[in-house]
């Protein structure tokens, strides 16, 4: 029950500055074979130009998490909220009843990096922003939970978003399996950052995506040194 998504065959806009891949349809890319998976909507494989981003503009009830890939990605927001995020480290940005930010890559180098936005299981919630240091070397040949809504998972040091899904990272040696439990009436998300994997048997390249339904063990084989990134979600409708 996997379904490898090519990435190939995913959406691409180039706007000079802003490279993006949308896995799923955003902005002016639409196939509606692709809505998103459960609550999770948007998967954006972006590369950002040096000295390049995104001016301030709004949000709402949206749980965006960035997975910074290489690079950085600055932040502001109207809350007064500032922090520059690094490859490897994630930031939180809870829409809640709205919120006004900028994006920018202020460093001398491309960012690279995912933006994935999940739907919250509550709206009107207090807008707010956090990020947070996942060294590399603490993911090594297993699963680290770098976002959730379980609380298990939040002691652990995920950071907080509104959703019963949780978001995991993990740097793989060639080789190397991993097993993860989903559990019933969960469905997944997976994208291969670096190199390339086997889930359940279904050979994933770089950048490829792959979505995940009725299994309720994951094992990943990493076929060379690999970076991956999981969505764990519950298997309800994409809301629309």
């Amino acid at each position: 029950m996997i379904e490898r998504i090519p990435f190939d065959s995913i959406g691409h806009a180039n706007h000079g500055w802003l490279d993006a891949r949308h896995h799923f349809s955003f902005a002016n890319y639409h196939d509606p074979e692709r809505m998103g998976v459960g609550p999770l909507i948007v998967w954006n494989d972006d590369t950002i130009q040096a000295g390049s981003g995104f001016p301030m503009h709004p949000h709402r009830d949206m749980e965006i998490i960035t997975y910074v890939r290489t690079g950085q990605i600055d932040h502001a927001d109207h809350l007064g909220n500032r922090g520059t995020t690094k490859a490897g480290d994630v930031q939180v940005m809870s829409a809640g009843t709205g919120i006004m930010h900028a994006e920018y890559n202020m460093g001398k180098e491309a960012t690279t990096l995912f933006q994935i936005w999940i739907a919250p299981n509550r709206r009107g919630l207090p807008p707010r922003w956090d990020q947070r240091e996942f060294p590399r070397g603490d993911r090594a040949d297993r699963l680290v939970p770098l976002a959730s809504g379980q609380d298990d998972k939040i002691e652990a040091g995920a950071l907080f978003i509104a959703q019963d899904a949780t978001i995991y990272g993990a740097t793989l040696t060639g080789g190397t399996v991993v097993e993860h439990a989903m559990g019933s009436g969960r469905i997944g998300y997976l994208v291969a950052s670096e190199g390339r994997v086997k889930v359940n048997g279904t050979e994933i390249g770089t950048r490829d995506g792959a979505i995940i339904r009725a299994a309720e063990t994951l094992t990943i084989e990493a076929l060379e040194n690999a970076e991956i990134v999981l969505a764990d979600l519950p298997d309800q409708p994409v809301p629309r």
